[in-house]
């Protein structure tokens, strides 16, 4: 695991929690999940941005905290067209619950991703879900061992990198969906241009997220024609109307195909008259 003095403060005290946390006193579960790469894929088919909406009632982050009930939240989000969903565990600094999680993956046909920072392996066991986060920062040396164990469990293991050298891990580890977080987890910056680096290095056949900082149609089209497969969206989602926010995100792609048929088009004509 890496040293918590590289760490933001507020991370640093999101990893003691974790750490602290207590284990379910239940055995290993056994997941039967729905496919996170190919509810993404259906949605760029269908003319969709592929996000992946994040139910977070709040954050360090962020300002305020959204009180509604989460599975409401979450049928919203469908609604506007979200390919998949994340929802936040933690409870200590994000409001979290697996509580909110086991209601929402009952009452919502596509994937869900337990938004958690999970260090052992008997925390895999807390709730069932379709796709799991692992940080690679977070667990160091164990991330090996713990993408295995999410995959006996029937888990898609989402693992987080940062940079090149934890993309490497990852992959090393084993993992098939690996997500780039675009925020720092040293200083909390933002900035779009990590996943930009970070994606070229990845292998074709693995299913990339880019994670933080998406918060405009811009910005999701930016991130897709970097190579990013999904689009983990939280904080502009849920700041306002959650339906909206998820359409204006979704619909980036349609209009970015409609620009370019429009671009093409027009060349194409340029070329008959010339």
């Amino acid at each position: 695991m890496n040293d918590s003095d590289e760490l933001a403060p507020a991370v640093a005290a999101i990893l003691r929690s974790a750490e602290a946390r207590g284990d379910p006193e239940r055995g290993p579960v056994s997941v039967d999940a729905r496919s996170l790469p190919a509810a993404l894929a259906d949605a760029e088919t269908d003319g969709r941005a592929p996000v992946i909406a994040e139910v977070k009632p709040t954050s360090p982050t962020t300002e305020g905290t959204r009180d509604e009930d989460p599975v409401a939240l979450a049928e919203e989000m469908v609604e506007g067209g979200a390919a998949a969903l994340s929802v936040l565990t933690e409870p200590d600094h994000f409001g979290g619950s697996p509580e909110n999680l086991r209601r929402i993956r009952e009452a919502v046909d596509v994937p869900v991703l337990r938004k958690d920072f999970l260090v052992r392996e008997a925390q895999l066991d807390t709730v069932e879900a379709d796709v799991l986060l692992l940080i690679a920062r977070f667990v160091g040396d164990d991330l090996s061992d713990l993408v295995a164990a999410a995959k006996e469990r029937g888990f898609q293991p989402l693992v987080e990198v940062h940079d090149e050298e934890e993309l490497r891990a990852a992959i090393d580890a084993g993992a098939e969906i690996v997500g780039v977080n675009n925020r720092d987890l040293a200083r909390l910056e933002v900035d779009l241009e990590t996943f930009e680096s970070v994606a070229p290095q990845a292998p074709d056949d693995v299913t990339l997220v880019a994670e933080s900082g998406i918060a405009t149609p811009d910005d999701a089209r930016r991130m897709v024609e970097a190579g990013a497969d999904g689009l983990l969206v939280g904080s502009a989602i849920m700041d306002g109307n959650v339906t909206e926010n998820t359409r204006e995100l979704t619909r980036a792609a349609a209009e970015e195909r409609a620009t370019e048929e429009t671009r093409t088009e027009n060349t194409a004509t340029e070329e008959t008259q010339t």
